[in-house]
Order: structure tokens, then sequence, then C-alpha cells
């Protein structure tokens, strides 16, 4: 086995393996990592049993370290089908071989969950142990199985019922108007909850819908005319996520957001088997918000993991 490092000629390759992945996310097509090139180094790699292609890393390369990746809310290996278990542990072998060459001391390694793998594909996980990898960060996401949720409490049922009642609309949008409307409704919640703002700009965001129709959406809650909550989701293989969601003062007091995630269910119920709302954690894992959490719970969703770590080399 042995590792080369991806150059921009083999994109098409690329991006034919991760769409045959038993772990495939679209944010790993090169269409949707090279959108932000410049703010990253990239050094991803490919892993070659003599001349066969066997895995990839999305990855990128900061004062030293490989990171997988920085860019990404996941990184971690892209398996084909076939890959076992020592086919993995031939991958880090051989990735710990050409870290030393270029002088890179150290992994981070943002695991992909394992809601998002359409076969079992945690070979990475066990590899990583084996090598003297350490566990260093375990964020709490919230996932609901679509195949069989859990019920809802009567106060979410409630609010929903009353979005209705007030005349809120829910409304898949695609105007480049709607994506600069709900951004800055994110942000403008984001920014009095948190201090932060949204990872991506208006522009980024309805760009990459442009590039992938079918995997982000906006589900738009409209309420006498304007955009009051929503949500932008990123449609995978097996799983709808909720990248972002927003709503303002009157959407809470009516429950527009309420309706706007259950008409997300209700849509993808029948063609998915999870729905994920992201994390609830910060600082990687060292600090739980409560509130937010409860509130992902109270549409019948359970905790889901993320983990990243770390291999010195």
């Amino acid at each position: 086995m042995r590792c080369e490092r991806y150059r921009a000629e083999k994109a098409d390759i690329w991006n034919a393996f991760v769409k045959d992945a038993k772990n495939p996310l679209f944010m790993h097509n090169r269409n949707y990592m090279d959108y932000h090139s410049d703010r990253f180094s990239d050094h991803s790699l490919m892993f070659y049993d003599e001349d066969k292609l066997e895995a990839l890393l999305p990855a990128n390369e900061k004062e030293g370290v490989l990171v997988s990746h920085g860019g990404l809310t996941y990184g971690g290996l892209i398996l084909g089908l076939n890959a076992k278990q020592h086919t993995v542990m031939e991958c880090f072998a051989a990735l710990r071989e050409y870290m030393k060459e270029q002088g890179l001391k150290k992994l981070v390694y943002k695991a992909i969950p394992h809601v998002y793998h359409l076969q079992p594909a945690e070979e990475d996980l066990f590899a990583l142990k084996y090598y003297g990898g350490m566990l260093t960060e375990v964020s709490a996401s919230t996932a609901i199985d679509l195949k069989a949720p859990i019920k809802m409490p009567k106060g979410r049922k409630a609010q929903i019922s009353r979005a209705k009642r007030e005349g809120v609309s829910i409304v898949c949008r695609d105007d480049k108007k709607a994506y600069e409307e709900f951004l800055e409704l994110e942000n403008e919640v984001l920014e009095s909850r948190h201090n932060k703002h949204a990872v991506h700009t208006a522009d980024e965001l309805y760009m990459l819908h442009q590039r992938f129709p079918e995997n982000i959406k906006l589900y738009a809650a409209m309420h006498e005319g304007k955009l009051i909550a929503g949500s932008v989701i990123f449609i995978y293989d097996s799983v709808v996520h909720t990248q972002y969601m927003a709503a303002d003062e009157e959407a809470r007091r009516i429950g527009a957001l309420d309706l706007c995630i259950a008409t997300v269910m209700d849509e993808y119920s029948e063609k998915l088997k999870w729905l994920d709302f992201g994390i609830s954690t910060e600082d990687g894992g060292s600090y739980l918000n409560e509130g937010l959490i409860a509130q992902k719970e109270g549409f019948g969703g359970r905790t889901n993991i993320y983990t990243v770590w770390e291999l010195e080399v």
C-alpha cells in the first residue's frame, strides 16, 4: 500500500470513488471541497494497492499538522465497498510512513459518524487506536431514526398545529434572495446568542446549492410574505442533515421552525434513514448546550456522537 498526494488532474477519479464508496458524502466531492481552497492548503491523499485505488483522505496541512479536514464537518477515510480491516490497517501504516517523510508530526482526524455509512465503515477507528491514536474530542449530535421515530411530546405537536393555524407555509426555495434572507436571519441569531457568524456566506451557500441542487436545499417558513424561520439541509445517501436552522421571535412564538422541521421529516421519511441535527456542544464537547439539545430531542432525536482523534507519528 502506498499513498500519493492528490493532484487536480485526478479530480474525476477522486469524485467517482467518493460516489461509489461505502461511506459517501457529497461534501467530499472536489466541486464542494475546493470552493474554499484559498483558505486551506490542501494535502489530500489517495491510497493505492499497486494500481488499485483503495481509499481517499480529504485533508489539509497546517503548521506541520495534517488535518482531515479543517474546512469540513467530517474528514475521515473514504473507503470502497470491499475495504476490509487489513486494507485500512495498511492504509494507516502507509500514512504514517508518508507523514514521516513529509515532516508532518501529527494527524488530526475527524471521523465520519456511523449514520452516514451505507455499510459498516469503522475500520479506521480500530486502526487509529491500534497505532496509538488518542480520542481528543467527543461532541453530542442528535439524530432521528426516520423509519422508527420516537414519539414527539404534546408540547411540540401543539406548536406544529399552532403554526398551521397561524397560516405559516413551508416552501422549498431555490432563489438567491431566499438564501440571502435566511443567512441574514441565521447570523442575527448566531451573533445574539453565541457572538458567531455562519461558516458560509450567502453567496457561497447559494453557489454550492447551484453546484449540488439535489443535495443542498432551503426550507423556508413563510408568514405574511416574510421568511421568519427555516433550515438549510444537506442531503446524503442515507441522511438529511440540518446544516443551519434559524427562527426569529415571531417564529419561535408561533412554532414556525417546529413546522419546518416536521415538514422535512415527513418529506424524507420514505427516502432516507436518518435526520441529523448536528452538534449541541462547544469547545470540542467540553460544554453542552442543554436547551439546544433538549429542543432537538423534542422532535424524537437521541444522541449520536462526532469524534476527533489525534495520532502522533
